[in-house]
């Protein structure tokens, strides 16, 4: 089976997926066009804005499509093979990742766009509610790290492929101009938005080539933004900072939009290389059920390793945090909501699609973003030829940094929301104060630990995330269990993703534990998975409770 053939069975599924079973999905939630949504109700032009279901898609696209579909995928296949990747992704994101995003979204916007953990609260009592925002706040954390670690390192030397080419410009700096332009032309594009009152398609036309015209610019003005790797990761979280205080219509709304154009090109990429690359499959179907360098063996590690690229609990927060304060009629939410996952899915098919063409020995000691943006690279020189692939490579990391960016001050915004229902804090104080207990954690490990500590921490990333997927579900099911509604399609995908998570927390711990030497990242890591697999079992224990109360 060659990958065209691949690509278009997954594409016909992931279509199937959406007008079969999310439509069924849909008709269990008894969407209304004409109710009106919390966007409406509760309008404030700051969080609360009812957005043009296009414009809104692109956002909530790229703010759920960060490393994860890039990163998961292909370690997953290096460490499997691509067989058990590609079936994984594929029932995965149609069955679980996008029921729970559209389930997320939906339960979010029929709760007044509240939290998943306000919504926890709400269903399984305050204690409840606080120890589900306890466990999102520390997943909040871990991803900050790693993402944080990932887009410094990228702006220290840029893709590794291009360092040993005798280039004039430097690869780290042309990626750091590009992405730090990206976010300036977002926030022009916000203030033309608001004060001008341009139209959408009019901003598009100007805006879109220009996030293109900066990659390429990059090249030229690389030496403006030349940092060490610990600078770089201090001054992102600065900016996540700043970006999670100012209103949403200023960076995270035109920064979405743009953003979400660099991942349709991204996935139009995809299909030029996937239909017509000279490569071929490379890597293994199948290389076994163990993985020597793992804690476990395919299960659970397949499931946790893949993340995002088939499920993900982060945007669970995504949907209920500020996705769902902007959904201007319930009918878009089957598109966004689910939609937007599948999407996803296809991202990670994308990366998966990279690692196949590639030896086992060409791609052996490389970073997943290395690969990926070697992969990108090498599909864009198909259209404007290979002679200018250093300026191929650079964008394919820019692109890179640009789905973790978007995750960045996004997960920064949740985190700032969490410690204002925790604290009881509103207004400037709570915003400030919540965004500083959000960021100074991450800080102080970025500070104290080595680059590329980023891949000690994706593992129990990917099971903290997907746990959360997995209580979201679970307080989801609850919800419709006590109004009455059919909850199989979210209590069977939950009990799944919880089983898997928690073995492979459990796992997790233990090997931390005894690979620990004192109080290093390994003890963190290990004494982290005990908490969230403490937080989980409280919030399991209750839910079961409270049904039972009900009856």
């Amino acid at each position: 089976m060659g990958l065209p053939l691949i690509a278009i069975l997954f594409l016909g599924f992931i279509t199937l997926g959406y007008f079969l079973y999310g439509s069924w999905v849909a008709r269990q939630f008894e969407l209304n066009p004409t109710t009106p949504t919390p966007a409406h109700t509760h309008r404030d032009d700051i969080d609360y804005v009812p957005t043009n279901p296009f414009y809104l898609f692109a956002q909530h696209f790229s703010a759920i499509a960060a490393a994860g579909p890039i990163a998961g995928p292909i370690v997953a296949c290096q460490q499997f093979g691509w067989l058990p990747s590609l079936i994984w992704i594929s029932l995965g994101v149609v069955l679980i990742g996008a029921v729970h995003d559209f389930s997320s979204l939906t339960c979010s916007v029929k709760h007044g766009a509240h939290s998943i953990a306000d919504i926890t609260k709400e269903q399984l009592g305050t204690k409840a509610g606080k120890a589900m925002m306890i466990f999102i706040w520390m997943a909040l954390i871990y991803i900050i790290v790693a993402f944080a670690d990932i887009t410094a390192s990228s702006f220290v030397s840029g893709p590794e492929e291009l360092k040993d080419l005798n280039l004039n410009f430097h690869p780290g700096g042309a990626v750091a101009w590009a992405s730090i332009s990206y976010l300036f032309l977002s926030i022009l594009l916000g203030l033309v938005e608001k004060y001008l009152k341009t139209p959408l398609w009019l901003n598009t036309l100007i805006f879109v080539p220009a996030t293109f015209a900066v990659c390429w610019a990059g090249t030229y003005f690389s030496h403006w933004f030349q940092m060490d790797q610990v600078s770089w990761a201090l001054l992102i979280c600065a900016y996540c900072g700043i970006a999670s205080l100012i209103p949403v219509w200023a960076l995270l709304q035109p920064r979405g939009y743009l953003g979400g154009y660099v991942l349709y090109s991204v996935l139009f990429l995809g299909i030029v290389g996937l239909f017509f690359s000279e490569r071929t499959i490379q890597q293994p179907a199948f290389t076994g059920f163990h993985f020597d360098k793992m804690t476990g063996s395919l299960f659970p590690f397949l499931f946790v390793t893949i993340a995002c690229g088939a499920c993900s609990g982060f945007h669970g927060l995504v949907c209920s945090g500020t996705t769902s304060k902007q959904i201007d009629k319930e009918s878009h939410l089957h598109p966004v909501g689910y939609g937007a996952m599948l999407a996803e899915g296809f991202v990670a098919l994308i990366s998966l699609g990279i690692i196949m063409m590639m030896a086992p020995s060409e791609v052996t000691g490389l970073k997943p973003g290395t690969i990926y943006g070697r992969g990108i690279g090498e599909f864009l020189t198909i259209i404007i030829g290979k002679q200018n692939l250093p300026f191929a490579m650079t964008f394919g990391a820019m692109a890179f940094s640009t789905f973790v960016f978007d995750t960045l001050d996004v997960s920064t915004r949740l985190g700032r929301y969490l410690v204002e229902e925790l604290t009881g804090l509103s207004g400037k104080i709570g915003a400030i104060l919540g965004t500083i207990l959000t960021i100074l954690p991450a800080a102080l490990i970025l500070m104290n630990t080595s680059a590329g500590m980023w891949a000690q921490f994706w593992t129990l990333f990917g099971a903290a995330n997907q746990l959360l997927a997995a209580l979201t579900l679970l307080v989801i099911s609850v919800w419709l269990y006590q109004n009455k509604k059919r909850i199989a399609f979210t209590l069977i995908p939950m009990m799944f993703v919880l089983i898997t998570t928690l073995v492979a927390l459990i796992q997790l711990s233990r090997g931390n534990w005894e690979k620990s030497q004192g109080m290093d990242i390994s003890l963190f890591n290990s004494i982290m998975a005990l908490g969230l697999i403490g937080l989980a079992t409280y919030l399991i224990f209750v839910a079961i409770i409270t049904v039972r109360k009900k009856n």
